[in-house]
């Protein structure tokens, strides 16, 4: 009964740069925060060179660290702007493996 409390929701997330007109997919457990590092971290990476990012798209990809980052892995293996556009866009209904993408709901700022 007490495990339920203690299971962590992982999700993936999608980023956009208008400067760099990219998108940038990623996975965590706490995709507010992995925002705010994308814009704000001091450390040089390859997000910090396409700043600033906003969040286009966040799914649950369920409860744990490896499922989430199976799924950031297969979408990013795709290699395909268009299936990354297909996500963003609320009407659409992932398939095959990315059919268990749970889109949150996005929030106002």
């Amino acid at each position: 009964m007490w495990d339920s409390f203690f299971l962590m929701t992982y999700y993936v997330y999608i980023l956009y740069s208008e400067s760099s007109d990219m998108y940038y997919v990623g996975s965590t457990d706490d995709w507010e925060n992995r925002l705010t590092s994308h814009n704000e971290s001091e450390r040089i990476t390859f997000t910090s060179k396409h700043r600033p990012w906003i969040i286009v798209a966040v799914f649950i990809a369920g409860n744990s660290r490896s499922e989430a980052m199976n799924l950031e892995k297969f979408i990013k293996k795709q290699k395909s702007r268009k299936l990354i556009e297909k996500l963003i866009d609320p009407t659409y209904l992932p398939e095959s493996k990315l059919a268990q993408l749970v889109r949150v709901p996005h929030l106002r700022n």
